[in-house]
């Protein structure tokens, strides 16, 4: 199959319905941690009929005080190397997992725009990850300047890494 590294799914189901159909046939949950999403991909994922099934919840960690009081990101991390950045994100979705038991989780946490870029850390760059206590994947991807843009795609590359950590696990 030419194109099976990136096929999702083979009918016409939106990845928040893949996961929910995943995480049900693996009698398994699922959590998010948002920042620069501010809730959206806990929105998509309970847009789904039936996501308590699988859905446990969301922390929108907005201010790098919630991240670290709610999510236990340690303030060395976000001195050292800022909210946006890949050690950030792992402990925030580590932090999560503790908190509210789910058996898979993802972070989120970039710079969406239009403004809030700096020369080291541009609008459009975002870490994700996705994962579980065991093992956490994390992945860097930087966007253009359409907030709301970027937002919908950091959602669905989150919710797709997601979908990849949890068929190969």
């Amino acid at each position: 199959l030419i194109v099976g590294e990136y096929l999702v799914t083979d009918v016409d189901d939106p990845l928040q319905v893949v996961i929910g159909k995943l995480l049900k046939a693996k009698n398994k949950t699922m959590a998010t941690a948002e920042s620069c999403t501010g809730g959206y991909i806990a929105h998509l994922i309970t847009s789904v009929p039936g996501a308590s099934q699988y859905f446990k919840g969301s922390v929108v960690s907005y201010s790098n005080e919630v991240k670290e009081s709610i999510l236990g990101v340690k303030r060395a991390t976000l001195d050292g190397e800022g909210a946006v950045s890949e050690h950030t994100v792992a402990e925030m979705l580590q932090g999560l997992l503790e908190k509210v038991d789910a058996n898979y989780g993802i972070a989120v946490s970039g710079i969406m725009g239009p403004d809030g870029g700096t020369a080291e850390k541009p609008v459009g760059l975002v870490w994700l990850a996705a994962g579980s206590k065991a093992n956490v994947q994390t992945q860097k991807i930087n966007l253009r300047f359409n907030r709301d843009r970027n937002i919908e795609v950091t959602a669905l590359m989150a919710l797709n890494l997601l979908r990849k950590f949890i068929v190969n696990s």
